[in-house]
Protein backbone atom coordinates (compact mmCIF):
# COMPACT_ATOMS: atom_id res chain seq x y z
CA UNK A 1 0.00 0.00 0.00
CA UNK A 2 1.35 3.03 -0.84
CA UNK A 3 1.51 6.49 1.16
CA UNK A 4 -1.78 8.83 1.23
CA UNK A 5 -0.67 11.97 -0.71
CA UNK A 6 -0.41 14.18 2.18
CA UNK A 7 -2.98 17.26 2.84
CA UNK A 8 -1.14 20.55 4.19
CA UNK A 9 -2.93 22.67 7.18
CA UNK A 10 -1.94 25.85 7.35
CA UNK A 11 -4.36 27.26 9.32
CA UNK A 12 -5.23 25.91 12.61
CA UNK A 13 -9.04 27.12 12.10
CA UNK A 14 -9.07 24.87 9.07
CA UNK A 15 -12.55 22.86 9.34
CA UNK A 16 -11.08 19.75 7.89
CA UNK A 17 -8.96 19.29 11.17
CA UNK A 18 -12.37 20.68 13.65
CA UNK A 19 -11.95 17.19 15.23
CA UNK A 20 -8.70 17.66 16.51
CA UNK A 21 -9.04 21.18 17.58
CA UNK A 22 -8.66 22.18 21.36
CA UNK A 23 -8.50 18.58 22.25
CA UNK A 24 -7.25 19.15 26.30
CA UNK A 25 -10.02 20.94 26.78
CA UNK A 26 -13.06 19.26 24.50
CA UNK A 27 -12.17 15.26 24.45
CA UNK A 28 -14.40 13.94 21.40
CA UNK A 29 -15.02 10.35 23.27
CA UNK A 30 -18.72 9.58 23.20
CA UNK A 31 -19.07 11.94 20.11
CA UNK A 32 -20.58 10.29 16.84
CA UNK A 33 -18.76 7.42 18.44
CA UNK A 34 -14.73 8.82 17.77
CA UNK A 35 -11.66 9.01 20.11
CA UNK A 36 -8.23 10.61 19.79
CA UNK A 37 -5.31 8.26 19.56
CA UNK A 38 -1.64 10.20 20.30
CA UNK A 39 1.58 9.07 19.22
CA UNK A 40 3.25 6.27 17.26
CA UNK A 41 3.01 3.57 19.51
CA UNK A 42 -1.19 4.10 20.11
CA UNK A 43 -1.61 4.80 16.53
CA UNK A 44 0.77 1.72 15.21
CA UNK A 45 -2.09 -0.27 17.71
CA UNK A 46 -4.82 1.68 16.51
CA UNK A 47 -3.67 0.49 12.76
CA UNK A 48 -3.06 -2.88 14.04
CA UNK A 49 -6.68 -3.49 16.00
CA UNK A 50 -9.12 -5.39 13.83
CA UNK A 51 -12.13 -3.81 15.69
CA UNK A 52 -11.48 0.04 15.88
CA UNK A 53 -10.32 1.71 12.51
CA UNK A 54 -8.59 5.27 11.69
CA UNK A 55 -10.88 7.94 10.40
CA UNK A 56 -7.64 10.92 9.97
CA UNK A 57 -4.41 11.57 10.53
CA UNK A 58 -2.75 14.35 11.59
CA UNK A 59 1.05 14.88 12.22
CA UNK A 60 3.89 17.56 12.23
CA UNK A 61 5.52 17.77 8.63
CA UNK A 62 9.01 17.09 10.21
CA UNK A 63 7.98 13.12 11.16
CA UNK A 64 6.50 12.58 7.70
CA UNK A 65 9.53 10.76 6.72
CA UNK A 66 10.61 9.00 9.16
CA UNK A 67 6.80 7.29 9.92
CA UNK A 68 6.41 6.53 6.38
CA UNK A 69 6.57 2.79 6.52
CA UNK A 70 3.97 3.24 9.49
CA UNK A 71 1.46 5.78 7.59
CA UNK A 72 2.36 3.54 4.39
CA UNK A 73 -0.53 1.25 5.85
CA UNK A 74 -3.30 3.96 5.75
CA UNK A 75 -6.19 3.07 3.22
CA UNK A 76 -6.59 5.85 0.76
CA UNK A 77 -9.91 6.72 2.34
CA UNK A 78 -8.23 7.64 5.42
CA UNK A 79 -7.14 11.61 4.66
CA UNK A 80 -3.47 12.36 6.19
CA UNK A 81 -2.82 15.94 7.35
CA UNK A 82 0.40 17.28 7.73
CA UNK A 83 1.26 20.75 9.37
CA UNK A 84 4.05 22.70 10.79
CA UNK A 85 5.03 22.31 14.58
CA UNK A 86 3.20 25.69 15.30
CA UNK A 87 0.56 25.40 13.50
CA UNK A 88 0.27 21.73 15.08
CA UNK A 89 0.34 23.17 18.66
CA UNK A 90 -2.11 26.05 17.48
CA UNK A 91 -4.47 23.24 16.81
CA UNK A 92 -4.46 20.70 19.64
CA UNK A 93 -4.45 23.90 22.24
CA UNK A 94 -0.91 22.88 24.04
CA UNK A 95 2.69 21.78 22.66
CA UNK A 96 2.24 18.66 21.44
CA UNK A 97 5.98 16.97 21.56
CA UNK A 98 4.74 13.28 20.04
CA UNK A 99 3.73 15.30 16.97
CA UNK A 100 1.01 12.80 15.75
CA UNK A 101 -2.80 12.67 16.34
CA UNK A 102 -5.14 10.38 14.73
CA UNK A 103 -9.26 10.08 14.82
CA UNK A 104 -10.62 7.10 15.36
CA UNK A 105 -13.97 5.41 14.96
CA UNK A 106 -14.76 2.45 17.69
CA UNK A 107 -15.98 -0.83 17.13
CA UNK A 108 -19.39 -2.10 18.13
CA UNK A 109 -19.07 -2.74 21.97
CA UNK A 110 -18.60 -6.48 24.05
CA UNK A 111 -21.73 -7.74 26.02
CA UNK A 112 -20.75 -8.80 29.13
CA UNK A 113 -21.44 -12.65 28.80
CA UNK A 114 -19.35 -12.20 25.37
CA UNK A 115 -16.02 -10.95 27.79
CA UNK A 116 -17.36 -14.01 30.31
CA UNK A 117 -18.14 -16.85 28.35
CA UNK A 118 -15.25 -18.18 27.04
CA UNK A 119 -13.92 -21.51 28.41
CA UNK A 120 -11.02 -22.29 30.63
CA UNK A 121 -8.54 -20.87 33.00
CA UNK A 122 -8.76 -17.28 32.60
CA UNK A 123 -8.82 -13.78 34.85
CA UNK A 124 -10.87 -10.65 34.17
CA UNK A 125 -10.68 -7.50 36.45
CA UNK A 126 -13.98 -5.98 37.46
CA UNK A 127 -13.79 -1.98 37.78
CA UNK A 128 -15.93 -0.17 40.75
CA UNK A 129 -16.09 3.59 40.22
CA UNK A 130 -12.67 4.00 38.69
CA UNK A 131 -13.54 7.81 37.36
CA UNK A 132 -9.83 9.14 37.03
CA UNK A 133 -8.47 8.42 33.48
CA UNK A 134 -4.65 7.50 34.74
CA UNK A 135 -5.78 5.24 36.83
CA UNK A 136 -7.88 3.38 34.07
CA UNK A 137 -5.58 3.45 31.66
CA UNK A 138 -2.98 1.79 34.17
CA UNK A 139 -5.14 -0.91 34.97
CA UNK A 140 -5.58 -1.52 31.27
CA UNK A 141 -2.17 -1.77 30.51
CA UNK A 142 -1.20 -4.05 34.02
CA UNK A 143 -3.99 -6.12 32.41
CA UNK A 144 -2.67 -6.62 29.34
CA UNK A 145 1.31 -6.87 30.66
CA UNK A 146 -0.06 -9.87 32.83
CA UNK A 147 -2.62 -11.64 30.14
CA UNK A 148 -5.82 -10.58 31.83
CA UNK A 149 -8.91 -11.84 29.58
CA UNK A 150 -10.67 -8.24 29.79
CA UNK A 151 -12.06 -5.98 31.88
CA UNK A 152 -15.57 -5.46 33.16
CA UNK A 153 -16.77 -1.70 33.81
CA UNK A 154 -19.66 -0.91 35.98
CA UNK A 155 -21.53 2.21 34.76
CA UNK A 156 -19.33 4.94 37.10
CA UNK A 157 -16.28 3.78 35.76
CA UNK A 158 -15.08 6.71 32.92
CA UNK A 159 -14.27 5.56 29.19
CA UNK A 160 -11.59 3.68 28.17
CA UNK A 161 -11.78 5.55 24.96
CA UNK A 162 -11.05 9.26 26.66
CA UNK A 163 -7.90 10.45 24.85
CA UNK A 164 -5.91 10.02 28.22
CA UNK A 165 -6.71 6.85 29.12
CA UNK A 166 -5.56 5.59 25.72
CA UNK A 167 -2.31 7.41 26.06
CA UNK A 168 -1.42 6.46 29.71
CA UNK A 169 -2.14 2.87 28.47
CA UNK A 170 -0.15 2.53 25.72
CA UNK A 171 -2.65 1.94 23.49
CA UNK A 172 -4.19 -1.51 24.93
CA UNK A 173 -7.52 0.18 25.78
CA UNK A 174 -7.71 -0.21 22.05
CA UNK A 175 -6.56 -3.84 22.38
CA UNK A 176 -7.97 -5.40 25.49
CA UNK A 177 -11.35 -6.62 25.22
CA UNK A 178 -13.26 -5.04 27.85
CA UNK A 179 -17.17 -4.78 28.45
CA UNK A 180 -19.79 -2.42 30.42
CA UNK A 181 -22.33 -3.55 33.08
CA UNK A 182 -25.60 -1.43 33.60
CA UNK A 183 -26.88 0.12 36.34
CA UNK A 184 -28.78 -2.53 38.53
CA UNK A 185 -26.93 -5.42 37.18
CA UNK A 186 -25.61 -7.95 39.65
CA UNK A 187 -22.09 -8.17 39.10
CA UNK A 188 -21.58 -11.49 41.63
CA UNK A 189 -24.60 -13.21 40.25
CA UNK A 190 -23.17 -12.51 36.63
CA UNK A 191 -19.20 -13.93 37.43
CA UNK A 192 -20.37 -16.71 39.41
CA UNK A 193 -22.88 -18.02 37.07
CA UNK A 194 -19.94 -17.98 34.59
CA UNK A 195 -18.26 -20.18 37.08
CA UNK A 196 -15.29 -17.15 38.40
CA UNK A 197 -14.05 -17.09 41.83
CA UNK A 198 -14.33 -13.24 43.18
CA UNK A 199 -11.29 -11.71 44.89
CA UNK A 200 -12.37 -8.37 46.40
CA UNK A 201 -8.99 -6.04 46.97
CA UNK A 202 -9.85 -3.92 50.17
CA UNK A 203 -7.05 -2.34 52.87
CA UNK A 204 -9.40 -4.29 55.44
CA UNK A 205 -9.37 -7.64 53.35
CA UNK A 206 -9.99 -11.27 55.60
CA UNK A 207 -6.77 -12.33 53.84
CA UNK A 208 -3.71 -11.42 52.72
CA UNK A 209 -2.82 -11.73 48.77
CA UNK A 210 -0.32 -14.19 48.25
CA UNK A 211 1.33 -15.86 44.75
CA UNK A 212 -0.51 -18.44 43.69
CA UNK A 213 -4.24 -17.15 45.18
CA UNK A 214 -7.22 -17.73 43.21
CA UNK A 215 -9.27 -20.24 41.72
CA UNK A 216 -8.29 -20.93 37.71
CA UNK A 217 -11.42 -18.75 36.39
CA UNK A 218 -10.81 -15.77 38.85
CA UNK A 219 -12.43 -12.19 38.95
CA UNK A 220 -10.28 -9.15 40.65
CA UNK A 221 -12.99 -6.73 41.92
CA UNK A 222 -11.14 -3.26 42.60
CA UNK A 223 -12.91 0.08 43.92
CA UNK A 224 -11.90 3.58 43.50
CA UNK A 225 -9.06 4.89 45.57
CA UNK A 226 -11.36 6.21 49.21
CA UNK A 227 -14.74 5.12 48.76
CA UNK A 228 -13.20 1.26 48.01
CA UNK A 229 -15.64 -1.62 47.07
CA UNK A 230 -19.31 -1.46 48.08
CA UNK A 231 -19.36 -3.25 51.65
CA UNK A 232 -22.18 -5.29 49.91
CA UNK A 233 -19.41 -6.50 47.08
CA UNK A 234 -16.69 -6.98 49.87
CA UNK A 235 -19.39 -9.26 51.81
CA UNK A 236 -20.04 -11.57 48.96
CA UNK A 237 -16.89 -11.71 47.49
CA UNK A 238 -13.58 -13.22 48.71
CA UNK A 239 -11.40 -10.36 50.78
CA UNK A 240 -8.41 -9.47 50.25
CA UNK A 241 -5.26 -7.14 51.01
CA UNK A 242 -2.02 -6.67 50.35
CA UNK A 243 0.39 -7.06 53.45
CA UNK A 244 2.01 -3.47 53.71
CA UNK A 245 4.90 -1.51 56.08
CA UNK A 246 2.88 0.21 59.25
CA UNK A 247 1.52 3.48 58.47
CA UNK A 248 0.82 3.17 55.35
CA UNK A 249 -2.68 2.26 54.42
CA UNK A 250 -4.01 1.68 51.25
CA UNK A 251 -2.28 1.46 47.75
CA UNK A 252 -3.04 3.35 44.26
CA UNK A 253 -5.57 1.09 42.62
CA UNK A 254 -3.31 0.64 39.21
CA UNK A 255 -0.58 0.02 41.30
CA UNK A 256 -2.79 -2.70 43.07
CA UNK A 257 -3.75 -3.86 40.01
CA UNK A 258 -0.62 -5.20 38.87
CA UNK A 259 0.45 -6.93 42.02
CA UNK A 260 -2.68 -8.83 41.83
CA UNK A 261 -2.33 -9.62 38.42
CA UNK A 262 1.14 -10.48 38.95
CA UNK A 263 0.25 -12.74 41.75
CA UNK A 264 -2.12 -14.46 39.81
CA UNK A 265 0.04 -15.16 37.05
CA UNK A 266 2.10 -17.38 39.71
CA UNK A 267 -0.30 -20.21 39.96
CA UNK A 268 0.68 -23.23 38.42
CA UNK A 269 -0.52 -24.01 35.08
Amino acid sequence: MLLPTPISITDPADPRIALFRDIRERDIVGRQGLFIAEGEVVLRTLLASGRHRPKMVLIDERRLAALSPLLDRLSDAVPLYVASREVLDGIAGFPLHRGILAAGERGPPLAPAELLVPAGPRVVLVLSGIANHDNLGGIFRNAAAFGAAGILLDADCCDPFYRKAIRVSVGTTLTLPFARLVPGDDIVDLLRGFSYELLALSPAGREALAAGVGAPRTAVLLGAEGPGLPAELLARARSVSIPMAAGVDSLNVATTSGIVLFALSQRPR
